[in-house]
């Protein structure tokens, strides 16, 4: 009886002394809880201000040549066209030899304030959320007229060609897509740069040029020597269509 007495005792004194450990360290552990972090987007109807053709971080205030702003302003978002470059030819003397003339690259003052060139550009951002892609196609609306002498008088066979197409972007989506070289029909709607379907998300500029010496003759006008020219100022306009309708 004695020896197992002191068994039983040997063997509670064992289990208190491995207890108390496990029983301490359970009560160190403490219980955990699950909370959540969230952000809902929705589509921006806010318009997208231009940025730098060069440096497409940096917001810009493009001007004309006459340092006047542009008149237009962009269109509302969600799906916008930002800006569209106009293309200045020039004063230039009258001929009878067909000539070439490069439009002036694009003016703009850049985010420090400072006057500066850059190439000519169309920028279109797509805030929808949704990477649907999208298509921008432009048309040449009608031949170079007259404004004054026997206004309306087309300049016959000017042809607008814009050189060295490149898309310049900051965001992180997949890139939209356009042809490095355009040749303006008057009155036809010609493709400049088109998103698929999970790409073209946020803001996005095609340029024509790569930087301010390639900008310089990138776009230019083509001018028949047998055409009549007029001492006057002749003009013709551009229509840029921003469709939801996504590259193929």
């Amino acid at each position: 009886m004695k020896n197992t007495k002191m068994l039983v005792a040997t063997i509670a004194l064992f289990g208190a002394a491995v207890l108390a450990p496990l029983s301490a360290q359970a009560g160190t552990t403490g219980d955990t809880y699950p909370s959540k972090g969230v952000i809902t987007y929705t589509p921006s109807t806010d318009p997208t201000d231009p940025v730098d053709p060069l440096k497409p971080v940096d917001p810009i205030t493009p001007t004309n040549p006459d340092g006047e702003d542009p008149s237009e302003p962009g269109t509302a978002g969600p799906l916008s066209i930002d800006f569209a470059s106009s293309f200045y030819f020039g004063e230039q003397t009258i001929t009878s030899v067909t000539k070439t003339y490069n439009a002036l690259p694009q003016a703009y003052k850049d985010k420090a304030g400072t006057d500066t060139t850059g190439p000519n550009f169309v920028q279109v951002t797509d805030n929808r959320g949704t990477e649907a892609g999208w298509t921008l196609k432009v048309t040449q609306d009608a031949q170079f007229k007259t404004t004054n002498i026997k206004a309306g008088t087309e300049l016959e066979g000017a042809e607008i060609t814009l050189d060295n197409g490149n898309v310049v972007t900051a965001s992180h989506s997949t890139a939209p897509t356009g042809p490095t070289q355009i040749v303006l029909a008057p009155g036809a709607e010609t493709l400049v740069m088109s998103a698929k379907a999970t790409e073209g998300a946020g803001t996005y500029l095609f340029d024509w040029g790569t930087d301010q010496a390639s900008a310089a003759t990138s776009v230019s006008l083509e001018v028949p020597g047998s055409s009549t020219k007029y001492s006057d100022r002749y003009e013709t306009n551009f229509t840029w269509v921003l469709s939801d309708v996504p590259g193929v």
